[in-house]
């Protein structure tokens, strides 16, 4: 059974009978007209549906690469802080070290590694 039957759970003898009662109340000729508008319009609701699904996936991609760029600039940025912050205390363990050493000592050249 198709998933619109499903959805509104019409049997095969009601939907004869909604059937009968559209032939009865519109006529013959009416009918055919009435479903191409039905149809018309069902097709208009998909294409709408359609346009919002492509809408949503192109948005969400556009703020997927945002976020990678905006990460990676972020990662950029901490790792160059990390890099300062790790000099600085290099330095400042070396001025310790030349400050605690007995006067007369010449100084060491610092090793880079």
């Amino acid at each position: 059974m198709p998933a619109v039957l499903l959805f509104f759970d019409i049997s095969a003898g009601e939907l004869f009978i909604i059937l009968l009662v559209a032939f009865l109340v519109f006529g013959p000729s009416k009918i055919p007209e009435i479903a191409r508008k039905i149809g018309r319009g069902m097709n208009e609701i998909r294409r709408a549906s359609d346009e919002i699904k492509r809408e949503i996936s192109k948005e969400s991609r556009k703020l997927e690469k945002e976020m990678n760029v905006e990460g990676s600039v972020y990662k950029d940025m901490k790792m160059t802080a990390e890099e300062i912050k790790q000099d600085f205390e290099d330095a400042g363990q070396s001025f310790t070290d030349n400050l605690n050493k007995p006067a007369g000592t010449p100084p060491q050249p610092e090793s880079k590694g």
